[in-house]
């Protein structure tokens, strides 16, 4: 009798079908997030400070191993150190990307920066879409 009634139960439940769906759309916001990127590296590459934090908003917020610093110039200003006429004292950047999560209207991205002088690191990045293109508002960077 218990054999029959796992059975009919077996039985009952919905057979697993494999579905092909075309892959999901992706995120246009993605592209262009992913060119600010890669325009921010190369201004960070080319010890171009203004091209480098030009994907920050105004009003960005960034937390690193200092702290807390507010606003574009003073995250300018925290990496000035680095840049040189010709590049960036700390060697070329490259990003890893992880993952990118949309909250509502906004985007995180989730990524690992790399220096070819052998610096590596997290950062947790919050874009919001302005006027001038996909800005960072909060950086956390370790």
């Amino acid at each position: 009798m218990r054999g029959l009634t796992v059975m009919t139960i077996a039985a009952a439940m919905p057979m697993p079908v494999a579905v092909h769906a075309a892959a999901p759309a992706t995120d246009p916001a993605e592209a262009g997030i992913r060119a600010a990127m890669a325009d921010s590296a190369k201004g960070w590459d080319e010890g171009d400070l203004n091209r480098f934090v030009a994907i920050y908003a105004a009003d960005a917020v960034f937390v690193g191993k200092d702290g807390l610093i507010r606003g574009k110039a003073a995250i300018a200003e925290n990496y000035r150190r680095s840049f040189t006429g010709n590049g960036n004292a700390r060697g070329q950047l490259r990003f890893d990307f992880l993952a990118f999560k949309p909250i509502g209207e906004r985007r995180i991205l989730f990524a690992r920066w790399n220096l070819s002088g052998g610096e590596s690191g997290m950062t947790t990045l919050v874009f919001e879409r302005r006027a001038a293109g996909w800005r960072i508002i909060a950086d956390h960077s370790s």
